[in-house]
């Protein structure tokens, strides 16, 4: 197992990103949150929703499969009760980096989707939020993490 700081240096360090959950109301998901961020700071992301075409005026994909070229790491921002099957297209996709979005209450992890990533080799973060780390980080966030980290929502290690 590795530090938080150290998996999400990892997972931050990865240029193409794929957010799923994002949503076409996007006044109300997290989920948009990440995926504005990640593209404000030059990240190449990718909205993953099968419900719309479009997202926060970008195109919006079905599922990671189907977005062009693939991407390195995704970020799981849907109801628990999705992320495993997300994290077994991750690994059939040969995805290696997945983080799990959790603020307050339970968020997007599943244990079921987190053993069964880290059993094939993927690291998974299994709680946070990218935008409490490294580059794509604000000063409400950080404050976040140390709350959250408090509370079990941001995992120390994974």
């Amino acid at each position: 197992m590795q530090k938080i700081k150290e998996a999400a240096s990892e997972f931050l360090a990865n240029k193409r990103v794929a957010v799923t959950g994002v949503s076409r109301d996007p006044k109300s998901h997290g989920s948009n949150v990440v995926y504005k961020r990640l593209r404000e700071r030059g990240y190449e992301v990718f909205a993953v929703n099968p419900n719309t075409d479009v997202v926060e005026g970008d195109a919006c994909y079905p599922d990671l499969r189907s977005i062009p070229g693939g991407v390195d790491a995704v970020v799981i921002a849907t109801r628990p009760e999705l992320a495993e099957a997300t994290v077994r297209e991750c690994a059939d996709l040969a995805i290696k980096h997945v983080w799990m979005h959790r603020g307050p209450g339970t968020g997007s992890v599943s244990e079921k989707a987190t053993e069964y990533g880290r059993q094939r080799g993927l690291t998974v973060i299994d709680g946070g939020c990218p935008c409490m780390f490294g580059p794509t980080a604000d000063l409400g966030h950080k404050a976040m993490r140390i709350a959250l980290t408090w509370s079990g929502n941001v995992p120390r290690k994974v």
